[in-house]
């Protein structure tokens, strides 16, 4: 399988950069309850970028194989923006991104007077811009022990708890070491064992983005990452333990045009707005409110394959609009261009595959699979939306939810076995 560390350098934020610090980070003193020692195992993948449709597309049969003996969604709905860090965040609170903070990968915040880049790692690290409970610290509030190899949010002390074991990327770390380290944490003692354990795969992304879904190189992803879930669950399987395991991605991919795309609108002043990256969504940020009504009216006017809206008149059914807002993160306009075309405002070479477009486009679909023995065996469901993950997966635990979420467990209850 290919080096990805060029395509990592290019395509994603710092926190999936190449880091120098390799090591694992074990936070002191803790341990499970005796009571949680009783409890199952779960195993969260996520693959960045796996479409509902690439596992049959491009036959990963080791992927094929376990969902058969446990669940597969005819997809999963990703929560608007379609983007990686918002829709992370959301599998691990069951909040739409609009309630916990995350709005996109950069946004503006104008209560700080800042601008959250996923380029820059002292705001990735600071937990400040996460709402919501991620489910280690759920877990480890209720004295379950947690490990996460890679997560959105896990490096950061969110309500001042990390997992207790837990890496800051790096792609240094080759799968097999990574897949290793999995085993070597359920092989711990009782006490020290985590019962949740987080994973992230970022390589049919990362050749999606380079080359497009319809890729030979995102074919060969696909089957790395195919092969490596594989190894895992054989790995773990001989430790006898009852472990649950969920796959899932935070968004499908289109190919994107790269011909036409679409340039800044003459009617946005940059010194009355300010208007962070985007190319598949652009928040603009008035300076003045005054301004708003005048340059939504012109905008309107000259909108070909984009739409425009208003921070109140966005579409319902995406839960992002100003009454969604609980950080007041989201523009006070926002631009979203038709797929698949998108915005080129500093005319830089564009991507090939993409994804952050409307969440109800086939292309932006996202996966879900579960296997283990809390599910049933055979099972093939609906879409659904990624906010019923998190009650899912707190109640295979068997850990109190204890914040107000947007997921239901009534959604996904009927893919677990009766007790």
């Amino acid at each position: 399988m290919r080096v990805y560390i060029a395509l990592i350098t290019l395509f994603l934020p710092v926190w999936l950069m190449a880091q120098a610090d390799v090591t694992q980070h074990i936070i002191p003193g803790r341990t499970n309850s005796k009571q949680q020692q009783q409890k199952p195992y779960v195993v969260l993948i996520s693959v960045d970028g796996l479409r509902y449709d690439l596992v049959d597309k491009y036959h990963a049969t080791h992927l094929q194989q376990l969902r058969g003996h446990g669940v597969a969604a005819k997809a999963m709905i990703p929560s608007y923006p379609s983007l990686t860090f918002p829709n992370h965040y959301t599998l691990v609170t069951g909040l739409y991104p609009a309630h916990h903070g995350l709005v996109d990968n950069t946004f503006y915040d104008k209560k700080r007077n800042e601008i959250y880049r996923l380029g820059n790692r002292k705001a990735v690290e600071d937990s400040s811009w996460y709402g919501g409970t991620p489910l280690w610290v759920l877990a480890e509030q209720q004295q379950m022990v947690t490990a996460s190899f890679y997560w959105v949010g896990a490096e950061s002390a969110i309500k001042g708890v990390r997992p207790t074991y837990y890496y800051r990327f790096s792609d240094s770390i080759e799968m097999d070491t990574r897949i290793q380290e999995v085993k070597n944490w359920l092989t711990l003692p009782a006490d020290r064992r985590p019962h949740l354990v987080t994973f992230y795969m970022p390589q049919v992304d990362h050749e999606e983005h380079t080359y497009g879904p319809e890729s030979k190189q995102a074919e060969e992803a696909v089957h790395f990452v195919d092969e490596s879930v594989g190894k895992m669950v054989r790995m773990t399987d001989s430790l006898k333990l009852p472990i649950n395991y969920i796959l899932v991605s935070d968004h499908g991919m289109i190919t994107a045009d790269t011909v036409h795309q679409l340039l800044m609108p003459s009617a946005i002043d940059t010194l009355k707005f300010k208007v962070p990256d985007g190319d598949v969504l652009v928040h603009l940020y008035a300076n003045d409110a005054k301004d708003i009504q005048p340059t939504y009216a012109a905008l309107k006017q000259l909108a070909v394959d984009y739409d425009v809206y208003l921070a109140n008149d966005i579409p319902a059914r995406w839960h992002y609009s100003a009454k969604d807002d609980y950080y007041q993160r989201i523009g006070d306009m926002l631009l979203v261009p038709h797929a698949p075309k998108s915005f080129n405002f500093r005319r830089r070479k564009s991507l090939l595959g993409k994804h952050g477009f409307d969440n109800a486009l086939p292309e932006m679909q996202a996966t879900f699979y579960a296997w283990g023995p809390a599910f049933k065996n055979q099972l093939q469901i609906p879409a659904f939306e990624n906010v019923h993950v998190y009650p899912l997966v707190a109640h295979i635990l068997g850990l109190n939810i204890t914040d107000k979420i947007d997921g239901s467990l009534d959604v996904l209850a009927p893919v677990l076995k009766k007790k």
